[in-house]
């Protein structure tokens, strides 16, 4: 085993119609030195609001760079409240967000550093592509590479 750092960079986002309505999660992941992607995965959440979505990428985001065994992540979002909360510019004020940023911040400690920063919608098109996939579809939405 070696002692290098395995670095990733993940592009969440979280979308709902309605608000709440369908909602979805879509998550990329690549890794930091190449810009691999070597996961990609949208997640049907039922009815959501958006914030709750949002929230739902960086959980899967977080638990997919656990598995992958990442050392080192940077979650980029275009969800500035999302991104303000986990850095402790804001407080979480709502109920519903509340278990979903505790969640996230026992998450983030499972590696060695954790950065999360806000980005334009613009530089997050294959995060939102899987949300709008998979609440089209209704469903899960997996191309993960693992293991290839």
């Amino acid at each position: 085993m070696s002692n290098k750092a395995f670095a990733v960079l993940i592009n969440i986002d979280g979308g709902a119609r309605g608000n709440p309505g369908p909602a979805g999660a879509g998550v990329v992941i690549k890794a930091a030195d190449d810009g691999t992607v070597i996961f990609e995965g949208g997640f049907f959440l039922g009815k959501a609001t958006n914030n709750v979505a949002e929230y739902h990428g960086l959980l899967e985001g977080l638990a997919a760079a656990d598995k992958l065994q990442a050392d080192d992540v940077e979650v980029l979002s275009d969800s500035e409240l999302l991104v303000r909360q986990m850095n402790g510019q804001y407080r979480v004020k709502n109920a519903g967000l509340k278990p979903l940023f505790e969640r996230a911040c026992r998450l983030r400690e499972k590696f060695r550093s954790f950065t999360i920063r806000h980005v334009r919608r613009e530089e997050n098109t294959a995060a939102d592509k899987l949300v709008n996939q998979t609440i089209n579809l209704k469903g899960n939405v997996e191309d993960a590479v693992e293991n290839s």
